[in-house]
C-alpha cells in the first residue's frame, strides 16, 4: 500500500471550520512537500468565521486577512463544503470514513456567563449576540436591543467589549460606509445611549484590548473618553508586570489611558467611561435590567498572579443595557470529545485526547483547541503546531477505508443537504458588493441561509465537481 502523502496516495484531511485557524492549517499543509487533498467544512454557507461575522465593520483593515484566504481556498487540492453541519449533516464517524485525519478548527461560539443575580433579565445580553446582530450573522438576526436607554454597561476589557463600546459610541456617520447591515445601522440612528460603561476586574496593566483599540477610542466624532486618574495608580505587583520588557503593549495602553485622564471634557454628546477595579454582582430590575451593582475590587497575590478580590465598596449604576463579554467557550460536536470545564476539545498538542487518551487521527486548532485567547493572528502558529503534530503521526495513521470526496459529496446529495462550494459562495459574495454600491458601502451582507442559498440557486447552474 502507498504511503499516505505519496502521489499515489494523497493524504486526505477534513477541517471543520471556515474561520481564520482552519485557513492558515490549510495553508501549513499545502506548503509541504506532502500530497494532501483538503475538503473545509463549515456550519454557514459563508467561510471566513470571526473575519466576516466577529471583525468590527469599521475595522476593514483586518477583514481583508479574508484575501489570504481566497487564495488558499483556490487550491486544486481544496475543496469548501458551506452549509454542512458536522454532527447534524455528517456525522464524525462518517468523516472518518473518508479522512485520514479531522481537524477539528470551530472556534469558540459561545459566551460564557456573569452567574449574578438578574443576569437574564431583558436589556442583558453576551456581546456575541450584538457583535453578531450589527455583522449580519445569521443566527442573531432576530435579537432586540432596547438602544432607547441613556446607559450601558460593558462588562470585560478584551478586544469584543471594546467594539461593542465604540459601536454603541460611534455616530451613524462614522458607520455608514462600513459593512454593518443596514438593519443595524438603522436602529443605531435611532440611539438615544449617552453613557457607555466600559468595566474591568483588574487594573489597566492587566486589560486584555490592544494599543490600537484603546487608541481608537481617542478619536470618535461625538464621544469623550474618560479614566479616573486614581484607577492609573499602579501596585508594586502591577509596576513589575508593567516594567517587563516583553510588555510593550502594556506600555503603550496605560499610556493612552494616561492621556485619556489627562483630558477636559470637550462637551461631546456621549461619553464611554472606562472603568478598572470594579466587579458586577447583581443586576437590579423589575421587567427589565434597570442598574448594575459593581462592587470594588483590590488585586491580591504575585505579579502575573494578580487575582481580584472584592473590598465590599459597591456602586449602583442605573443603565438599561448590560453587555457581558468575559470570555467565550466551544460547542460540542457530537462523537467529539469535549471538556465542559474549559469549552475546549481535550488535546495534547492538538492531539485530541479521552481521558488523557490520543484518539488516532482527530486533531484541534484554533480557539476549540486552547480556548478563546489571542488575536486572528495567533491562530496562524497555534495551526502550524496542530498540523506539525499531524505530520509527525503520519506513518502511525490509519488509511480511512474510502479516500474519496465525490462520495462526500453523493452523501450529501443523498440526505438533501444542499450544500455550498466556494464558487457558489463567490456569487455571493459578489451579490453583496452589488448590493452595498448602491448605499456607498463596500457590502451588505445577506442575514439569513435562505436569502445565501437564493442567490445561488438563481445563478447559472454549476458542477459541484470542481
Amino acid at each position: 500500500m502507498a504511503a499516505l502523502g505519496s502521489p499515489h496516495r494523497p493524504l486526505r484531511v477534513a477541517i471543520i471550520g471556515s474561520g481564520p485557524s482552519g485557513f492558515y492549517a490549510a495553508e501549513a499543509f499545502l506548503k509541504t512537500d506532502l500530497h494532501v487533498e483538503l475538503d473545509m467544512f463549515e456550519r454557514l454557507p459563508t467561510p471566513f468565521g470571526l473575519v466576516r461575522g466577529g471583525v468590527a465593520p469599521d475595522h476593514l483593515k483586518i477583514k481583508r486577512t479574508a484575501r489570504t484566504f481566497e487564495k488558499i481556498a483556490q487550491h486544486e487540492n481544496f475543496r469548501f463544503f458551506g452549509n454542512v453541519t458536522i454532527g447534524r449533516d455528517l456525522s464524525v464517524d462518517e468523516l472518518r470514513q473518508f479522512y485520514d485525519a479531522v481537524l477539528f478548527a470551530c472556534g469558540a461560539e459561545s459566551d460564557r456567563k456573569l452567574n449574578i443575580p438578574g443576569e437574564d433579565l431583558p436589556g442583558s445580553h453576551a456581546a456575541t449576540e450584538f457583535v453578531g446582530w450589527y455583522n449580519g450573522h445569521p443566527d442573531y438576526q432576530d435579537r432586540e436591543f432596547d438602544l432607547s436607554q441613556e446607559a450601558a454597561v460593558v462588562i470585560g476589557q478584551g478586544n469584543v467589549a471594546m467594539d461593542v463600546s465604540r459601536i454603541l459610541a460611534k455616530t451613524v456617520d462614522e458607520l455608514r460606509e462600513t459593512d454593518i447591515t443596514e438593519k443595524a445601522l438603522d436602529a443605531l440612528a435611532e440611539s438615544k445611549v449617552k453613557e457607555i460603561y466600559l468595566v474591568g476586574r483588574r487594573g489597566p496593566v492587566q486589560a486584555a484590548f490592544t494599543p490600537p483599540e484603546i487608541k481608537e477610542m481617542g478619536t470618535l466624532a461625538d464621544c469623550d473618553a474618560v479614566v479616573d486618574p486614581r484607577d492609573l495608580v499602579l501596585n508594586e505587583a502591577s509596576q513589575i508586570e508593567l516594567d517587563k520588557p516583553d510588555h510593550h503593549h502594556r506600555v503603550k495602553n496605560v499610556a493612552i489611558l494616561e492621556e485619556f485622564a489627562a483630558r477636559k471634557p470637550t462637551g461631546k454628546s456621549r461619553r464611554l467611561n472606562i472603568r478598572f477595579y470594579q466587579s458586577p454582582v447583581k443586576l437590579l430590575g423589575t421587567n427589565r435590567v434597570e442598574a448594575a451593582v459593581l462592587e470594588k475590587n483590590e488585586l491580591v497575590g504575585p505579579p502575573y498572579s494578580q487575582k481580584a478580590r472584592g473590598t465590599g465598596i459597591k456602586e449602583e449604576f442605573p443603565c438599561g443595557l448590560v453587555f457581558r463579554s468575559v470570555g467565550y467557550r466551544g460547542t460540542p460536536i457530537v462523537g467529539a470529545p469535549f471538556d465542559e470545564n474549559r469549552g475546549v476539545f481535550p488535546n495534547q498538542d492538538g492531539r485530541v485526547t479521552d481521558a488523557e487518551t490520543i484518539v488516532p487521527g482527530m486533531y484541534a486548532a484554533g480557539w476549540i483547541k486552547r480556548g478563546p485567547s489571542g488575536v486572528i493572528g495567533t491562530n496562524k502558529p497555534d495551526s502550524q503546531a496542530t498540523v506539525g503534530s499531524i505530520l509527525e503521526d503520519l506513518t502511525h495513521l490509519l488509511p480511512c477505508p474510502t479516500p474519496s470526496t465525490r462520495r462526500v459529496r453523493e452523501l450529501l446529495e443523498s440526505r438533501g443537504v444542499p450544500f455550498i462550494t466556494f464558487e457558489e459562495w463567490r456569487r455571493i459574495d459578489e451579490a453583496e458588493i452589488e448590493r452595498g454600491k448602491a448605499k456607498g458601502k463596500p457590502r451588505e451582507k445577506f442575514t439569513s441561509v435562505e436569502e445565501m442559498l437564493e442567490v445561488v440557486n438563481k445563478a447559472p447552474a454549476a458542477s459541484k465537481n470542481e
